[in-house]
């Protein structure tokens, strides 16, 4: 019973933010994240194929969980799709036609740097949904960051999900609303 006060007492949640997800009106996507799919495939080669600096279709996730401390980054079978025919229109090379078979093994990732100005160094991402943790299969920190892979279910559309970036001189806790996963891809 000490040893979890003094867990909660080292990083007490010093910020709680609401995420906003970019909204792209083309192609339309309300479903989530979801393992890649027929149409998830298609619509994400739609999407790269906007061209552009920084279409939100692609960059959906830029800043998702704005905070002082941490910028997060996903990268889902979608995105993986969407980016690889981005960069190709971005450097007028022809659309190319991404690997199906490697984007159906691609699995949610959470990369995590820290700000430049913060003080703060990730110790752990916890992705809550309701009261149970959802378990990482892989995850690495180093330089202030680190990254955090799971299986789809940890973000699936059908209810708010938290997600804790726990540092060591505080946690900031960024909530995911059901109608926010709704539009992520």
């Amino acid at each position: 019973m000490a040893a979890c006060l003094s867990l909660l007492l080292a990083s007490p949640v010093s910020a709680q933010v609401k995420a906003v997800a970019r909204t792209a009106p083309t192609p339309p996507w309300e479903k989530g994240i979801l393992p890649i799919s027929p149409e998830s495939y298609y619509n994400a080669i739609e999407c790269g194929k906007q061209g552009g600096a920084d279409p939100p279709c692609v960059f959906w996730d830029t800043g998702l969980c704005k905070n002082p401390d941490f910028a997060l980054a996903f990268y889902t079978a979608y995105k993986m799709v969407a980016y690889e025919v981005w960069n190709a229109v971005r450097q007028k090379q022809p659309v190319p036609t991404p690997n199906y078979q490697e984007a159906q093994r691609t699995r949610v990732t959470i990369g995590v740097t820290k700000a430049p100005a913060s003080k703060n160094v990730l110790t752990d991402l916890v992705v809550k949904r309701g009261a149970r943790a959802m378990v990482p299969v892989d995850r690495s920190i180093n330089d202030g960051g680190g990254r955090f892979t799971f299986d789809y279910p940890a973000f699936a559309a059908t209810a708010a999900t938290t997600i804790d970036l726990v540092g060591k001189s505080g946690t900031t806790s960024c909530l995911l609303t059901q109608a926010v996963l709704t539009q992520l891809r």
